[in-house]
């Protein structure tokens, strides 16, 4: 029990000791508080439960409380934070738990409470009211022969009268700590007010700026009579003007090459060169020296196969081709020469003299691949037509497989008698449309 006290009173010095000044920090005050104690409602939840005693409206009435005074004190730690330490009395029976080993009092004696603990406000002391929660710890005697220890917890409301005076009302729980206290509520309302005034904040007026120099305003060593820029430091060069900057690119025109055009400090006031005159300066050309587009970062387009034909026209921009063929390379065969007899998907001799061109330069480049579209007279039906042209084209894969053309570089369709390039009426016209074209793939 001394022990709580001691600590009850090391509390309130500290929190005095520590207290830093602000002017919603509150002062040392003293308050007069009536409350109301309240051991039958805990008695009641205890025996039950909380949610059974509000169905049941089964809690203590006025009458069944007791009524006591106390004096309190508190002092501000920080705007948020009041320490409060209380002292309080009242009269009644109280009803010792069956642990502590003492019977329940049957007449009232005198209770006496102390307390200590902070209020923990949600707002500062400048508004009208300020909601708070509170927590300490406190020790009581009772009928001079029984002290127990509790913890009280709770929260309550401000309200402010004046500069340094409040009205509080507030709850809270004191909780059994010690085996002859016993749990109950305490309900209070009461007046706080200041034991001082607030000081003053100490006002500190700076002393006034010496006056400038009256013949130099500007302080750049030029008298005024002779400044042509009184109130701006400059140099005798320009009349006590600052160095000019003609083209406000922040360089002064006596250390800028390029005065009239605005410019960078790297590159002694000029803009960023463009060597070749492409129009992309060369902190951003990657060719700088020779012409080039914005897209290519200021080289010129590539010409990826050295064909003399740039990639953005060359269909086969890895493989050197010729202009005619759109970069692409020729097979070096013509397509009239791959001959096949009327109804037949067998090459001939002379035709297979004529592929090996093809076999040349498709082994030469291997990254080339070819679609080989094989086409029919309109000798015969599509049903006919169709497959055969189909078998004419794969005729050509198989042979140039043969040779060592790997079959995944080349795809066969058949067009049938759908796309002729002479006329089917005459002989001539029709041994010229039974034949295989290729279409490079890169």
């Amino acid at each position: 029990m001394k022990k709580i006290l001691v600590f009850i009173v090391v509390l309130g010095i500290s929190a005095t000791s520590f207290a830093q000044t602000s002017p919603y920090k509150k002062l040392p005050s003293l308050g007069l508080n009536f409350f109301l104690q309240d051991f039958k409602t805990p008695a009641i939840i205890s025996s039950s439960s909380l949610s059974a005693a509000l169905a049941n409206k089964n809690w203590a009435k006025v009458s069944d409380m007791s009524a006591g005074l106390s004096v309190q004190y508190m002092n501000g730690i920080t705007d948020h934070i009041d320490f409060t330490a209380t002292l309080g009395g009242n009269f009644v029976s109280y009803p010792f738990r069956s642990v502590s080993g003492v019977a329940p009092a049957v007449n009232n004696k005198f209770l006496l409470e102390a307390d200590a603990g902070v209020n923990i406000k949600l707002l500062t002391d400048k508004y009208f009211l300020v909601p708070y929660l509170n927590a300490g710890i406190g020790a009581s005697m009772y009928g001079g022969n029984y002290f127990a220890a509790f913890v009280p917890l709770g929260g309550g409301l401000q309200f402010k009268l004046g500069e340094e005076s409040f009205v509080h009302i507030q709850m809270n729980y004191r909780s059994q700590v010690s085996p002859l206290s016993t749990n109950h509520l305490n309900y209070s309302l009461g007046f706080t007010s200041a034991l001082k005034e607030r000081k003053a904040p100490v006002v500190v007026v700076a002393p006034p700026p010496p006056p400038p120099p009256p013949a130099d305003t500007d302080g750049d060593g030029i008298i005024d009579s002779n400044d042509k820029c009184p109130t701006v430091p400059g140099v005798a060069k320009y009349q006590g003007c600052p160095v000019p900057d003609t083209d406000g690119d922040g360089i002064n025109d006596d250390n800028d090459k390029c005065p009239t055009v605005k410019g960078l400090a790297k590159y002694d006031g000029c803009p960023i060169p463009d060597t070749d005159k492409d129009g992309i300066n060369d902190e951003e050309d990657k060719c700088p020296t020779v012409p080039g587009v914005a897209r290519y970062q200021g080289c010129p387009i590539p010409d990826t196969d050295g064909d003399g034909i740039n990639d953005e026209e060359d269909k086969c921009p890895h493989v050197k081709g010729i202009a005619e063929l759109q970069g692409c390379p020729s097979l070096n065969f013509v397509p009239k020469d791959i001959h096949f007899a009327n109804g037949s998907a067998t090459l001939t001799k002379p035709s297979k003299i004529e592929l090996e061109k093809g076999v040349k330069v498709l082994s030469e480049n291997p990254v080339l691949k070819v679609s080989i579209e094989g086409h029919t007279s309109n000798t015969g039906t599509d049903k006919i037509n169709n497959p055969l042209s189909l078998k004419r084209a794969n005729s050509v894969k198989s042979y140039l497989v043969s040779k060592g053309i790997a079959a995944d570089r080349l795809t066969t369709t058949g067009f049938g008698s759908t796309k002729p390039v002479e006329d089917n009426k005459t002989e001539a016209g029709r041994l010229a449309n039974r034949r295989v074209e290729y279409k490079i793939q890169e």
